[in-house]
């Protein structure tokens, strides 16, 4: 099993949307995938797949979804013996999910012990990000006057921390990228600014950077019916292609072909 985190500690950057589109396009491909959602809160990505489910059996359609892992936190008053507990169920998760050839883990904006947990066991660890310093100050702090990267910042620590614990765990490897979320199609000086300090922030921490979904309403109105632009043009009754969904898939499958996942194995 291949297991792709997709997370930072910041909420609004798409990481659900990239989360269930990856899903859908890896089923679309002949993959088994388990999916996971940590964020206990919003619960974004678990209610993606109970609208999904939802969906195909008010409509009578047979549509692939993922194999939804519940993780439950512990909610013991003591830190520690909750982390432990956590950490135990999270072990649990993984297991449970193991027959699949994907696991999609799709982590809070903010910082847990299963998240954590998550990013010390992956595989891929997808950021996406929006195209702005807001967004990038989660990975590096920039100079205000040069755009210069000073030092890497929280998130990037905490990911470097997790590659340390995969790589003393069982020597793995810890393919870390980031996605550009919601880039405009005209190149701005904002957005060279932002790709310049990607760019030499990359050197320094280490990760990989790739185009991901631009601004586009289809990509988030298909919500409540559990769909993504993988499901269009299936005669599901409803969702009908058009010339800008065709481009928007497009994109999807970019990104995934972007992201070299394992995909030779799969069922």
């Amino acid at each position: 099993m291949h297991i792709i985190v997709v997370g930072n500690e910041k909420g609004g950057s798409g990481k659900t949307t990239t989360s269930m589109h990856i899903a859908t396009a890896l089923m679309s491909l002949g993959c088994s995938v388990s999916g996971m959602d940590l964020d206990i809160r919003q619960r974004s990505f678990t209610r993606y797949m109970e609208n999904r489910l939802a969906f195909a059996q008010r409509h009578h359609v047979a549509i692939n979804h993922p194999k939804f892992i519940r993780f439950t936190p512990c909610d013991l008053s003591d830190r520690e013996e909750a982390a432990l507990a956590d950490e135990a169920a999270m072990e649990d998760c993984l297991l449970r999910a193991s027959d699949a050839d994907f696991l999609i883990i799709d982590c809070p904006g903010s910082d847990t012990t299963a998240s954590r947990y998550a990013h010390s066991h992956a595989d891929t660890i997808i950021t996406p990000i929006n195209d702005s310093f807001v967004d990038l100050d989660l990975i590096g702090v920039v100079d205000p006057d040069s755009f210069k990267v000073l030092r890497p910042s929280f998130y990037a620590e905490m990911v470097f921390k997790a590659r340390q614990k995969r790589a003393g765990r069982d020597r793995g490897e810890v393919d870390w990228v980031i996605l550009r979320n919601r880039m405009a199609q005209i190149m701005a000086h904002n957005q060279k600014r932002v790709g310049d300090a990607l760019d030499e922030l990359s050197k320094r921490v280490g990760f990989r950077v790739i185009p991901g979904m631009s601004e586009r309403v289809v990509f988030r109105e298909l919500f409540p019916k559990g769909l993504t632009l993988m499901d269009l043009g299936k005669n599901d009754g409803e969702a009908k292609m058009t010339m800008s969904n065709i481009a928007a898939r497009q994109e999807v499958r970019a990104m995934l072909a972007a992201l070299n996942l394992p995909l030779t194995g799969s069922k």
